[in-house]
C-alpha cells in the first residue's frame, strides 16, 4: 500500500468517522504490520468482483487511491481494482498510485516513481523470465558454483549466434531439438526439428536437445506448476501459493523404451 495512505490511516485513525469506515483492526482489505502495526498492507480479494461489496469498495474511495494500465488489456486486473474502489486514469497521466503495464520499464522512468506509486514489474526481472538471458545466467551460475550445483536444463544454443556450434553437436548426435522463441509464452512459436535446415534463422530462438526420457505419469507427459509472489529480491521474499496447477498430456508418449514411470495421483 503506498505510504502516503499509511500515512493518511495514522493521521486520522482517531477520528470516530473514520473509524466507522476503516476499521483499522478487521476491515478485510487491510493488514497492519511493522513496530506496533502502524504499516498498512492492502490485501486483494478476488470474490469481491463477484460481490461488489461496499465494504470493500470504501478503501480505494476513500483513500483516493488510482492505477493505470499500460500497453496490455488486463481485464482481470482493472475488475479486481475497481471492485476495491480504485479508480482508472489515462494511461499518460503521472497521477496514479499502481502502473500496470506489459512491458518492462526504462530505468528514467522507474526514477521517477514517488513513495507512493508502485508498478508490477521488478527492474530487469526479465533476466529470469526472457529464456535466453535465463539461460545465460544459469551458464554463469554453472562457471561459478560448479556444473554439477546448476544442471538443470538440456545441451542448449543461442540461435543465430551459436549456430555453427549447435551445427557441431548436431552432427554428433542428431536429436530431434525442440525450438522455442526467446521471449514467447504459452507454447506460442514452439516446434521440434530434425534438421538445422528446418530452422528459421529471421530471429532470436532458443534451441535444446529434446529430452527422449522424460517423467511420466502412466506413460502420459505432465507438467507442474507452482505459483510464487516475489516482493523482494533484496532481501529476497518469495510467497508460495497454496495451490498449484497440474497438467496432462490427452494421448501417451510413443517411444516407451527409455521412459521414466511416475504412477501417483496429483492432488492440487
Amino acid at each position: 500500500m503506498p505510504v502516503v495512505m499509511a500515512r493518511d490511516l495514522e493521521e486520522t485513525a482517531s477520528s470516530s468517522e473514520d473509524e466507522e469506515v476503516v476499521s483499522q483492526e478487521d476491515h478485510p482489505c487491510i493488514m497492519w504490520t511493522g513496530g506496533c502495526r502502524r504499516i498498512p498492507v492492502l490485501v486483494f480479494h478476488a470474490e469481491a468482483i463477484l460481490t461488489k461489496d461496499n465494504n470493500i469498495r470504501v478503501i480505494g474511495e476513500r483513500y483516493h487511491l488510482s492505477y493505470k494500465i499500460v500497453r496490455t488489456d488486463s481485464r482481470l486486473v482493472r475488475s479486481i481494482l475497481t471492485a476495491h474502489g480504485f479508480h482508472e486514469v489515462h494511461p499518460s497521466s503521472t497521477d496514479y498510485n499502481l502502473m500496470w503495464t506489459g512491458s518492462h520499464l526504462k530505468p528514467f522512468l522507474l526514477r521517477t516513481l514517488s513513495e507512493a506509486q508502485k508498478v508490477n514489474h521488478f527492474p530487469r526481472s526479465y533476466e529470469l523470465t526472457r529464456k535466453d538471458r535465463l539461460y545465460k545466467n544459469i551458464i554463469r551460475m554453472q562457471h561459478t558454483h560448479g556444473f554439477k550445483a546448476f544442471h538443470i536444463l538440456p545441451q542448449t544454443f543461442l540461435l543465430p549466434a551459436e549456430y555453427a556450434e549447435f551445427c557441431n553437436s548436431y552432427s554428433k548426435d542428431r536429436g530431434p531439438w525442440i525450438v522455442k522463441p526467446v521471449a514467447s509464452s504459452r507454447g506460442r512459436g514452439v516446434y521440434l526439428i530434425n534438421n538445422p535446415n528446418q530452422i528459421s534463422l529471421e530471429e532470436n530462438i532458443l534451441v535444446s536437445r529434446y529430452i527422449n526420457n522424460p517423467l511420466l505419469i502412466d506413460d502420459f507427459k505432465f507438467d507442474v506448476r507452482l505459483y510464487v509472489l516475489v516482493t523482494s529480491y533484496d532481501p529476497l521474499v518469495i510467497y508460495l501459493y497454496e495451490e498449484g496447477l497440474a497438467r496432462k498430456c490427452t494421448s501417451k508418449m510413443r517411444n516407451t523404451m527409455n521412459k521414466r514411470r511416475l504412477s501417483i495421483l496429483l492432488v492440487f
